[in-house]
């Protein structure tokens, strides 16, 4: 079984009169509070510093963004 992510990938139709060279496999990604339900109390916390860098409060809701070509890399 595959490990979870938060990066899904698709493979698009490709149809035969495509102008441009196809891209075989297309990839987005998913935010963290779509697999929490609600958020429960008393989740850790960032400092404010820390919060200030990564765009949230809460280590449970940080997704770090990875560049479409460096997902390829680790497939």
């Amino acid at each position: 079984m595959k490990e979870f992510t938060q990066r899904k990938f698709y493979r698009p139709y490709i149809g035969p009169n495509d102008p441009c060279p196809p891209i075989k496999v297309k990839s987005y990604e998913t935010p963290p509070n779509l697999y929490m339900g609600f958020q429960p109390p008393g989740l850790p916390q960032y400092t404010p510093q820390e919060a200030l860098f990564s765009g949230t409060l809460w280590p449970a809701l940080f997704s770090p963004y990875k560049k479409p070509h460096e997902w390829r890399e680790e497939e």
